[in-house]
C-alpha cells in the first residue's frame, strides 16, 4: 500500500512538473509573436499630510523618516491637559443643570397636584412648566458641549490612516501647532502605479485593461506584473521632465499602470520600463486572454519604432516620435489628395 501511494504522489508531481513547464514555455513562444510597445515612466504613489484636529504643544514624534507605520498606529499627541480640564468643565456643568432640572420637574409635579384644587395658581403653574423645560434643553446643550469637549480631547492623538511609510517628519516634539498643521507625510503602500506618456499615433492601441510587464533599472530585477488602469481623455505637450526640447511639440496622453508591488520594491519616483504587448486580433493581457480590438491599429512601422529590449539605450525616443509624425502627415496629405 504504501508503495502505491509512492508510485501515485511521483506520478502527480511528474504531472505537474510538465504543466508548469508548458505553461512557460506557451507564455514565452506567445510573446515571442506579439509587437511590443514600450513606454518609459516613473512610479507613483498617494501621499497624505498627517495633522491635528486640535491645537496645542507637539508631546511626542516617536518616528522617523523611512519607518513603516500600520493602519492605526499612534503616531504623535498634543499636551492633552488642556482638553481635559474642559472634558472636567463640561461633565460639571452638565452634572449641575441635571440638578437643577430634577428639581425644577418636582416643582412642576407639586404645582401639577395643586392646580386642580386651586392650591396654586394658574400663573405659578406654567412658570414651573417654562422652567422644567428650559432647564431640559439646557441639560442637551450642556451635554453636546460635553461631547465636543471629549472629541477634542480624542483629536490630541494622531494615528495612521492607512499603510504607509514615513516620508516627512515635519514637526519636531515642543513645537506649538494649530489645527491642520501637517507633522508627517506618510506615503501610502498602495495602490502603486506607473506614470507615463503614450504619443498621439498610438492611442488608437492602447486599452484599459491592458496587461504589461514594468521592469526597473536593477540589473536581474524582479519583473512586476501591472495592467493599464488609466487613459487621461485630453491631450497635452510632452512634459518637460519627460522629453527633449524638440519632442515638447509633440502630443501625448497621459497613461497610469498599475503595479502589483509585493515585495515593495517599487519606489516613489523610481524611473520603470513598461512593456505592453500588441497583435493583431487584439490586445493581450499577458494571461493570454484578449480584449477588444482596436478600432484605429497603426501600421506595423509604428508599432516596431515603440519595440526594444530592456535596456533604455537601444531606443531612440526621437527618432521614434518623428517617424510616427511622418507616416501621420503621410496619411492625411493622402486623404486630402
Amino acid at each position: 500500500m504504501w508503495e502505491r501511494k509512492t508510485a501515485l504522489l511521483i506520478a502527480f508531481l511528474i504531472f505537474a512538473s510538465f504543466c508548469f513547464v508548458g505553461v512557460i514555455y506557451y507564455t514565452k513562444e506567445r510573446k515571442k509573436g506579439l509587437q511590443t510597445i514600450t513606454l518609459y515612466g516613473n512610479v507613483d504613489v498617494r501621499q497624505v499630510d498627517l495633522g491635528f484636529r486640535a491645537n496645542g504643544k507637539v508631546m511626542a514624534m516617536p518616528f522617523e523618516e523611512g519607518d513603516y507605520i500600520p493602519k492605526g498606529t499612534l503616531l504623535s499627541w498634543l499636551d492633552a491637559e488642556p482638553y481635559a480640564d474642559e472634558v472636567l468643565e463640561a461633565e460639571a456643568n452638565s452634572l449641575a443643570i441635571r440638578l437643577s432640572l430634577q428639581n425644577a420637574e418636582e416643582i412642576f409635579q407639586r404645582r401639577e397636584e395643586l392646580i386642580g384644587s386651586g392650591g396654586v395658581s394658574q400663573e405659578d403653574y406654567d412658570n414651573a412648566r417654562t422652567s422644567r423645560d428650559v432647564y431640559f434643553e439646557h441639560l442637551k446643550a450642556a451635554n453636546a458641549a460635553l461631547g465636543v469637549a471629549k472629541t477634542n480631547l480624542e483629536n490630541t492623538k494622531l494615528y495612521a490612516p492607512t499603510d504607509g511609510t514615513i516620508l516627512t517628519r515635519i514637526r519636531e516634539p515642543g513645537t506649538v501647532v494649530l489645527e491642520s498643521d501637517p507633522v508627517y507625510t506618510l506615503s501610502i503602500i498602495s495602490p502603486v502605479w506607473v506614470r507615463a506618456y503614450i504619443p498621439e499615433p498610438l492611442f488608437g492601441v492602447v486599452k484599459l485593461g491592458m496587461g504589461a510587464d514594468i521592469y526597473t533599472d536593477t540589473k536581474g530585477g524582479k519583473v512586476y506584473k501591472g495592467k493599464l488602469g488609466f487613459i487621461s481623455p485630453v491631450a497635452e505637450f510632452t512634459p518637460k521632465t519627460v522629453e527633449t526640447t524638440e519632442l515638447r511639440t509633440d502630443l501625448v496622453y497621459r497613461v497610469r499602470i498599475y503595479a502589483d508591488n509585493p515585495d515593495w520594491g517599487l519606489k516613489q519616483g523610481m524611473p520603470v520600463t513598461v512593456k505592453l504587448y500588441h497583435d493583431q486580433s487584439g490586445l493581450v493581457n499577458l494571461e493570454g486572454h484578449h480584449s477588444s480590438p482596436s478600432l484605429n491599429d497603426p501600421t506595423p512601422a509604428v508599432l516596431r519604432q515603440y519595440s526594444s529590449p530592456h535596456d533604455r539605450s537601444n531606443l531612440d525616443h526621437s527618432e521614434a516620435l518623428q517617424n510616427s509624425q511622418n507616416l501621420t502627415d503621410r496619411g492625411i496629405n493622402g486623404s486630402q489628395q
